[in-house]
C-alpha cells in the first residue's frame, strides 16, 4: 500500500513538472526568468503569431514575443529582447514564417550602425510581410485562369487559329522557298565577303582606310597643337619686349621719337602759318606772289614774241648776246 501511494505520489509530481514545463515554455520558455528590455511594433496584421513566439535577427533568436494587443486599428506586438542585444532605434520589424506550414517570428534587423540604440520601450519601424492565405488566393486564381485558357484551346479552335496560317504557307510554297534560297545565297555571298556588305566586313581596305584618316586627323591635329604652341611663344616675346613688334609695343624710345617728331612739326607748321622762314615767306608774303605773277606774265609775253619771230632771228638774237 505504502509502495502504491508513493508511486501514485511520484507520478503525480512528474505530471506536474510536465504541465510547469509546458506553460513556462508557452509564455517563453526561460526567458520568462531572464533579464532584458522591452520594444514594441505595429502592424495592419500579426497572420498567426502568438505569445512566446521568437524575435530573431539574422536568424538569431534575440527575444520572445510577450504581448500581442489591439490598439488604434493596429495590432501592437510586445517583445521582450535579450539584455546584450543591440538593435538600433532605426532597425525594422517584420513578421515571417519559416515554412508553410511552420511557426511565425518576428525577424529584426541590424539597422544602420551610425543610430543609437533602441532603449527600454522603444518602437521599432515595421514592414508588412505579404499574407499567406492572401497569396495561396491569389496563386489559386492563377491556376484557375490558365486552366481556362488552356481548356479554351480545344481541337477546333487551334484548327480555326492555325488554319489561315498553314494554309498562306501550302499557297506560298514556292516564293517562301525562293526567298529562303536568296537569303541563303546572300548570306553565303556575305560570308565569302562579296558584294558591298562582305567587303565592308571582312575586306581590310576599308578598316585601312579608316586608319589612315584617323593618323591624318592625328597629324593634323599635331600641327595644330604646334602652331598654337608657336603663336604662343609669339605672344610670350611679344609682350617680353623681344623682336620688332615686341620693341614697338614696350619700348618707349619710338614713343619717345614720335612724340619729339609731331613737336618739330607742329613747330615748323606754326613758321609756316606766321610767315617764319623761306617757306613762310611764299606761303603767307602777297608781294612775292604778285611779283612771281608779273614774272610768269613777262615769261609768256617773251615766247609769244619769239614764236613771231621765228627760229634765224631767235638765233641771232642769242648771237648778238653771246658776242
Amino acid at each position: 500500500m505504502k509502495n502504491s501511494l508513493e508511486t501514485n505520489l511520484g507520478l503525480f509530481v512528474v505530471l506536474v513538472i510536465f504541465a510547469i514545463w509546458i506553460i513556462v515554455e508557452t509564455l517563453g520558455g526561460i526567458d520568462l526568468f531572464r533579464g532584458g528590455y522591452h520594444v514594441s511594433a505595429q502592424f495592419d496584421t500579426v497572420q498567426d503569431l502568438k505569445v512566446g513566439d521568437l524575435v530573431k535577427m539574422a536568424g538569431v533568436e534575440i527575444g520572445r514575443v510577450e504581448k500581442i494587443a489591439l490598439t488604434d486599428q493596429k495590432v501592437l506586438v510586445t517583445m521582450k529582447l535579450h539584455p546584450e542585444v543591440a538593435v538600433k532605434t532605426d532597425s525594422q520589424a517584420i513578421i515571417k514564417f519559416t515554412g508553410l506550414m511552420g511557426q511565425n517570428f518576428v525577424a529584426v534587423d541590424f539597422g544602420s550602425a551610425a543610430a543609437p540604440r533602441a532603449v527600454d520601450g522603444a518602437v521599432l519601424a515595421t514592414a508588412e510581410q505579404p499574407d499567406l492565405s492572401a497569396i495561396m488566393a491569389k496563386l489559386d486564381n492563377a491556376a484557375s485562369g490558365i486552366a481556362k485558357v488552356a481548356g479554351s484551346f480545344s481541337g477546333d479552335k487551334i484548327d480555326n487559329i492555325l488554319g489561315p496560317l498553314t494554309d498562306f504557307f501550302k499557297q506560298n510554297r514556292e516564293p517562301l522557298t525562293a526567298t529562303i534560297a536568296n537569303i541563303k545565297n546572300v548570306s553565303s555571298q556575305v560570308a565569302a565577303g562579296q558584294g558591298t556588305i562582305g567587303k565592308l566586313i571582312y575586306d581590310d581596305s576599308l578598316y585601312n582606310s579608316a586608319m589612315g584618316t584617323v593618323t591624318n586627323l592625328q597629324d593634323t591635329l599635331t600641327n595644330v597643337q604646334d602652331m598654337v604652341v608657336s603663336a604662343r611663344q609669339m605672344v610670350d616675346n611679344t609682350r617680353a619686349g623681344q623682336g620688332t613688334l615686341g620693341k614697338l609695343l614696350t619700348d618707349d624710345t619710338l614713343y619717345t621719337s614720335t612724340t619729339a617728331s609731331m613737336t618739330n612739326l607742329s613747330q615748323i607748321l606754326f613758321k609756316v602759318n606766321h610767315g617764319q622762314g623761306s617757306v613762310g615767306k611764299l606761303v603767307n608774303d602777297e608781294d612775292f606772289l604778285k611779283n612771281a605773277k608779273l614774272s610768269l606774265q613777262k615769261l609768256d609775253k617773251a615766247a609769244d614774241g619769239l614764236e613771231d619771230q621765228g627760229p634765224l632771228s631767235v638765233l641771232g638774237i642769242m648771237a648778238n648776246n653771246l658776242f
